[in-house]
């Protein structure tokens, strides 16, 4: 505790003399106060940051996330609530609706790299108020060019927002990341279940309503993004240093935090920091660019993300149909879609805390990619051996559980292992590229023809996310080697310099190497 105590106080010294502009660098700044006594940071003041960083940070992006994900797979609900009949829309157009919204999100996913160059709460304002308006005008619609186009266009909208992951990466350590992603992953399934209980809700009351039900959905589930995009404005945190709900000491410490010895943020100096910046505007550093474009392990987590994307987009707005198809009700099958997801939404939190706490990712993957292989596969078997529907309704809940769990977990383990913010941003960007591309698979995999049992859509969701677990083994081993050759590396260095060397330093927080979390 006292040598870090101690690290922290140097890396005081060097902060006390950054200027304004140098905050963009090192996820904040803190106030011109002068130096801070780290010491006087109490364990009850740092729980006390932490809470304030987790509510008004992950609470916030949380909630948005949640808004954005009700606004894209709420065409699931709506299908059967109307929208297909009233807009005489086939199987073959809704799959382009579906399918339109992932073309144009891949395209833009480049814009999560914005987050290091326009401030989050004027980024963040102007997405959420794109995507509410484009949303609420779903309802206006008449024909199946109308609706292709906002969902084209809802697509470019929320593209914008898939950098969230690297935005959290500013405020919170490495070892703390899963859990924050996992509450902010976890209101993808929290929308769904809202989804489906706001339209069981809606198709109730559809007699009584002078709007047809799906018209309703989408402007009850749309237009409050209108709304909280302007609260965005006033309450959006740029980094720790200027976060406005943080004392000036809070500050200082929130950002000194951030600067671990074995990361390049915490190793370069004020004046390396300098140079760097006068070689690469707004704090992007072009040749760790290129560094992670030819790392291996940036395309191996791109593969699994792909594969968990061909479950995770293809689940939401195919479900509502599954469950009407095995016999139940519009009303009921809105109703039976929210179960799910609710304890898919317990689980991805309880799963990524404890995954923290432990300090490994791979483990969780590979036990719940198996689980949600195993789900589909007894999904295939019941509909195959002519089981009864609830056993097929039963196999939903490993299948949501599975894929919700490993999405958390590879975007906290993409960020953990890359060593500063340009790479924390060029692996994100590769990720949600390349793994973004799963859904152009996902939202064909169920056509109508298919229906009821949907075997082969279920047994290749099966396939891929089997897929992810033989993946994950794959990046663990390859990690691992590179952990060795590092700590070899740096043993021959502490040689060279004629250092005595009994047990090599594993670990930033020990002044080793940086280290990849297995």
């Amino acid at each position: 505790m006292a040598t870090e105590m101690s690290d922290l106080s140097a890396q005081g010294k060097k902060f006390s003399e950054k200027t304004g502009e140098d905050y963009r660098d090192d996820a904040g700044a803190a106030s011109d106060d002068g130096e801070m006594d780290v010491l006087e940071f109490t364990p009850l003041e740092k729980r006390t940051l932490l809470k304030k960083l987790n509510w008004r940070v992950v609470g916030l992006i949380s909630f948005l996330y949640l808004l954005s994900f009700l606004d894209r797979s709420n065409i699931g609900n709506a299908k059967i609530a109307g929208l297909m009949t009233d807009l005489k829309l086939n199987d073959e157009q809704y799959g382009w609706l579906l399918t339109a919204f992932y073309i144009t999100y891949i395209t833009f996913e480049w814009m999560a790299l914005l987050f290091k160059l326009v401030r989050p709460h004027v980024y963040l304002t102007i997405v959420v108020l794109c995507w509410g308006i484009i949303a609420s005008l779903q309802s206006l619609t008449t024909n199946f060019t109308q609706i292709l186009l906002l969902r084209t266009s809802l697509g470019i909208a929320e593209a914008a927002f898939c950098g969230v992951p690297f935005y959290l990466s500013f405020f919170f350590r490495r070892e703390e990341l899963a859990s924050r992603i996992g509450l902010f992953i976890a209101a993808a399934p929290l929308a769904t279940s809202c989804a489906s209980s706001i339209a069981w809700v809606i198709t109730s009351l559809a007699s009584i309503s002078p709007i047809a039900p799906w018209r309703l959905l989408f402007l009850v589930e749309g237009f409050p993004s209108v709304i909280v995009a302007w609260y965005c404005f006033h309450n959006v945190a740029d980094s720790p240093g200027t976060a406005w709900f943080l004392t000036p000491k809070e500050r200082e410490y929130a950002v000194l935090r951030l600067q671990e010895p074995g990361s390049t943020l915490g190793e370069e100096s004020h004046d390396e920091k300098r140079s760097n910046n006068r070689k690469s505007k707004s704090g992007i550093n072009f040749s760790e660019i290129a560094e992670t474009l030819r790392d291996p392990k940036s395309y191996l987590t791109a593969a699994m993300y792909f594969s968990c994307n061909v479950a995770f987009s293809s689940m939401p707005v195919f479900l509502p149909t599954i469950i009407q198809q095995m016999g139940h009700t519009q009303v009921m099958a809105q109703a039976l879609s929210a179960p799910p997801y609710l304890v898919a939404f317990v689980v991805v939190l309880s799963v990524s805390y404890i995954s923290d706490k432990r300090g490994a990712r791979s483990p969780y993957i590979v036990f719940f990619a198996l689980m949600a292989s195993a789900g589909y596969a007894l999904i295939v078997l019941a509909g195959v051996l002519g089981l009864p529907n609830w056993i097929r309704y039963f196999g939903l809940y490993p299948a949501c559980i599975g894929f919700f769990t490993c999405i958390t977990l590879l975007l906290a383990w993409t960020l953990n292992n890359q060593e500063s913010e340009s790479k924390k941003g060029t692996g994100i960007a590769i990720l949600q590229f390349l793994g973004q591309c799963g859904p152009l698979v996902g939202t064909r995999l169920f056509p109508a023809t298919d229906g009821p049992l949907y075997v082969r859509g279920m047994a290749t969701c099966s396939a891929f996310m089997a897929g992810v677990a033989c993946l994950a083994l794959s990046l663990r081993v390859l990690l691992k080697r590179e952990n060795e050759r590092r700590i070899n590396q740096a043993m021959a260095q502490d040689i060279a310099l004629g250092e005595d060397v009994e047990e090599p330093l594993v670990g930033p927080d020990r002044g080793g190497p940086f280290m990849n979390i297995l």
